[in-house]
């Protein structure tokens, strides 16, 4: 309902101004503090003051005087206070909030008829997923759920780079390495295993007399040019290596879960003559140049060229970028790119000279993030390799199970539980609590990882939300125990016959409220591409709902109170699920 009040809102108050023969461009609507009861306001008086010659306070008692709430379905009353016009929600508000809310696809907006692509992570496949670019599928998939929420058609890209000079170093390495040559694999998985033959190829070639490198040289060079000649012998060769990494990358991603329609790779530019029909046309150019043995394109306000073919005729990473970002633009309606902070200069100049060669360039969104790190000595790692994504997600699982275990020992209402249920409650609190706490977090701020307030039970953290809905499931639970056993009768009434009216302490009308506002956040994080918003209002709404739940008694209330508040915990229950979803985070039926 909130997003039907903003509408009804907006109207009311264009009527007014144009009433009081006031400008009307901008309304200042906005959510008031925490401690009005309100479920909108207007700043607009600020805005008027300077043009009617009287202070905000003033201004805003003549905009609320000018409103008719009779006329407003979802308001029940307009009042100024201080420099503000509030707009107190209606009984219709609450009541239709409690029967929308019983839908389990509460928050999910209606079809926009409109195609996205996000493109995410996008790591080269040249061995396991390392922590620190973990933000890139965890924000690129949780964008992509939200967009999905929102009512767009969603497709989730994987950009495969399998023709720069690393992958022909992992391919050639591949196939000149003996597995005798190499350590053991760290996991018995695919990349664990590949890329031992990629980090043996490096290490030849920094440490190797100069002639033997000459030679292996001669061989990498001779894998690039074949890929760029649309030799097939070459495609298979760096595929084999390519598909083999990607299989196992692609089950670490399931583990967040982060998961792909289509893996998109570089070489499908180059076999259909994307990327050459490009560079002619970037070399038509007013803007291309030939210096120092490459053709270059010398951009407007970039200090750096743009280097799109070199002197043997391959192109880069870029050129190619740009034949699939024109790919996209033909494909979808909108396109959204998930980069981390280090490839903001590269996504710049990709982004103007699609401009020069035409395009419309506001199809195009891309999502910057910055690194996430550890605290010194925060996990084991295994020595010389770094800390891989499948590290810190098994180190997750453990955390979590031994918290799980604790608890079990100290609660005793938690002793039904077995070992599959802790084994479940494990994976879904321990991975949820790393993604919730990166996906929390603003893009563009670093993020160190500290395990205590990631799994903290009661602090602002993924368990502490997951918990608000484990126990609405139990509450309800009870309640259908106690139908079974005939101890209550079973509603008869549906969704549309639900009442607020026996909603009507502090506590049931806040938590209302802030279950109204959730497709109103989906909307709001998916036109701003920020997902961190759902998880700001994941804690937002666990809070109002533990707020009621100790203020509020459900299974021992009066039967009408008892109806309305049951119907109040499913309707945060959908609401907390989704919310959870709609970031990528499992919602536990019990903890």
């Amino acid at each position: 309902m909130f997003r039907q009040t903003r509408s009804e809102v907006e109207t009311a108050l264009e009527a007014a101004l144009e009433a009081l023969d006031l400008p009307s461009e901008d309304l200042g609507i906005e959510e008031p503090p925490e401690d009005v009861a309100a479920v909108l306001a207007s700043s607009t008086a600020f805005r008027l003051a300077g043009e009617v010659g009287a202070p905000p306070p003033a201004v805003a008692a003549d905009i609320a005087a000018a409103i008719d709430p009779s006329d407003l379905t979802y308001v029940d009353s307009v009042e100024q206070r201080g420099p503000y016009v509030n707009f107190l929600p209606s009984d219709a508000y609450f009541s239709e909030t409690l029967a929308a809310a019983q839908a389990e696809d509460y928050g999910q907006l209606p079809d926009r008829d409109t195609s996205v692509v996000v493109e995410h992570t996008s790591a080269n496949p040249t061995g396991p997923v390392h922590v620190g670019r973990a933000r890139n599928p965890i924000i690129g998939d949780a964008l992509a759920r939200v967009l999905d929420y929102a009512g767009y058609d969603v497709d989730r890209h994987y950009y495969v780079n399998d023709a720069g000079r690393q992958m022909a170093v992992f391919t050639w390495a591949y196939e000149t390495f003996d597995e005798d040559d190499l350590p053991e694999p760290e996991r018995d998985s695919p990349e664990y295993e590949m890329v031992r033959y990629y980090r043996k190829g490096n290490s030849f070639l920094e440490e190797a007399d100069a002639d033997r490198v000459e030679d292996a040289e001669s061989e990498i060079q001779a894998i690039l040019q074949g890929l760029e000649a649309g030799d097939e012998d070459a495609y298979e060769r760096v595929g084999e290596v390519v598909d083999t990494v990607l299989g196992g990358m692609s089950e670490t991603l399931g583990r967040l879960p982060a998961e792909f329609d289509e893996f998109v790779k570089e070489t499908r530019f180059m076999r259909n003559d994307a990327t050459e029909d490009l560079v002619d046309r970037l070399k038509a150019l007013d803007q291309a140049v030939y210096e120092e043995d490459a053709w270059q394109l010398d951009l407007p306000g970039f200090e750096k060229n743009l280097v799109f073919l070199r002197s043997d005729g391959t192109s880069l990473y870029t050129t190619r970028d740009l034949a699939h970002h024109e790919w996209k633009f033909d494909t979808y309606d909108r396109a959204v790119t998930v980069l981390g902070e280090d490839h903001k200069l590269q996504a710049d100049q990709l982004d103007t000279t699609l401009d020069l060669l035409g395009h419309d360039t506001d199809q195009l969104s891309q999502v910057f993030y910055s690194w996430v790190n550890l605290p010194e000595g925060g996990m084991s790692t295994r020595e010389g390799t770094g800390i891989d994504l499948d590290d810190l997600l098994d180190e997750a699982i453990d955390r979590a199970r031994e918290e799980v275990e604790s608890r079990i020992d100290t609660r005793s209402r938690d002793d039904d539980l077995d070992e599959t249920d802790v084994e479940r409650i494990a994976h879904q609190v321990g991975i949820g609590a790393v993604r919730y706490d990166i996906v929390s977090k603003q893009p563009t701020k670093g993020i160190t990882f500290e395990w205590d307030r990631a799994l903290d039970f009661e602090a602002q953290s993924a368990p502490y939300v997951q918990y608000v809905h484990a126990r609405c499931c139990g509450i309800r639970s009870e309640a259908e125990h106690a139908v079974e056993e005939g101890k209550e009768r079973e509603p008869e009434s549906t969704a549309a016959d639900l009442d607020a009216a026996p909603l009507a302490t502090d506590a049931e009308r806040d938590l209302l409220r802030e279950i109204a506002r959730f497709p109103a956040v989906i909307e709001q994080a998916a036109d701003e591409h920020r997902p961190h918003v759902v998880a700001t209002y994941t804690r937002t709404l666990a809070e109002q709902f533990n707020t009621f739940y100790r203020e509020c008694p459900v299974l021992d209330a009066d039967p009408d109170t008892k109806r309305a508040r049951l119907a109040l915990v499913d309707a945060a229950r959908h609401a907390i699920a989704n919310a959870l979803d709609a970031i990528g985070i499992a919602a536990p039926r019990s903890m």
